[in-house]
């Protein structure tokens, strides 16, 4: 009768394992930054915020994001960057494509850090 207890009790506890891995969503790989480069296919310039050329306001912005096994970006977390940068960085990285990150013998989701460049040109001379 204790053996099987214990072996009722091993099964149940598989079970559970087996559900609780099943139930934890998969993490991205985090891949490095030249390596997504590299893989980049469409690249969007972003467009200047009106308000944020008008300050003057120049930097680069650096964008986390999730790649989906298509190659399509699929979430956006701000690392660093001016705010009024940040949405117009964010509008032009939505619209990147890549070639799918092939791992294990298939095309895996993965997360890295990219950067956008606001530079603006000489300042126009005042009349």
């Amino acid at each position: 009768m204790t053996s099987r207890r214990a072996a009722l009790f091993l099964l149940l506890l598989c079970l559970a394992i087996f559900a609780k891995s099943q139930d934890a969503p998969q993490t991205p790989d985090r891949v490095p930054d030249d390596t997504m480069q590299n893989l980049l296919i469409k690249k969007v310039n972003p467009l200047y915020p009106p308000l944020a050329r008008q300050a003057r306001i120049q930097g680069t912005v650096i964008v986390k994001i999730v790649i989906n096994k298509f190659g399509n970006v699929q979430s956006l977390e701000l690392v660093k960057g001016h705010p009024l940068l940040a949405p117009a960085a964010f509008e032009a990285v939505r619209q990147w494509k890549y070639r799918p990150y092939l791992a294990n013998g298939g095309a895996k989701e993965v997360e890295t850090n990219v950067q956008v460049n606001f530079v603006l040109g000489p300042k126009p001379a005042s009349r």
